[in-house]
């Protein structure tokens, strides 16, 4: 488990899914695992690589851009990308009430206070928060 993840006071939301991952989930899609290997799926949009600015490209390409910090702002939908190494590991998504979301591998989807909740040696830190407008 996360180290900060204990203390953050979070909630498990779904049961556990093989299905879809984080990077799925905080692009709200439950029905593709997203990744860069040639075997899943990954769009097109996007160089197929593990380097954090290839996510940064997926999010980019689905009407994400970068922005200043994650605070709820009324009318726009926000992620936080996370890497370890130069290499993307993580994806959350802000809720309407201004909560986060994530999947946690093939693991639960959560919900937690802060984008920092889940960072740390096995998600890596926050790269960047990227907002749209919402739909």
């Amino acid at each position: 488990m996360v180290p900060g993840l204990m203390a953050s006071g979070f909630q498990i939301t779904s049961p556990e899914s093989k299905i879809y991952n984080c990077i799925a989930w905080a692009a709200g899609d439950v029905t593709d695992w997203w990744d860069y290997s040639p075997d899943r799926y990954w769009p097109e949009w996007a160089p197929r690589s593990p380097e954090i600015e290839a996510l940064v490209q997926v999010f980019a390409g689905l009407g994400y851009a970068t922005c200043d910090n994650g605070e709820k702002e009324d009318g726009y939908d926000k992620v936080a990308l996370y890497v370890l190494g130069g290499l993307w590991q993580h994806a959350a998504r802000q809720l309407e009430d201004g909560q986060w979301t994530s999947k946690l591998g093939r693991f639960e989807d959560i919900t937690h206070p802060s984008p920092e909740d889940v960072a740390g040696e096995v998600f890596g830190n926050v790269y960047c928060i990227m907002r749209r407008l919402s739909e």
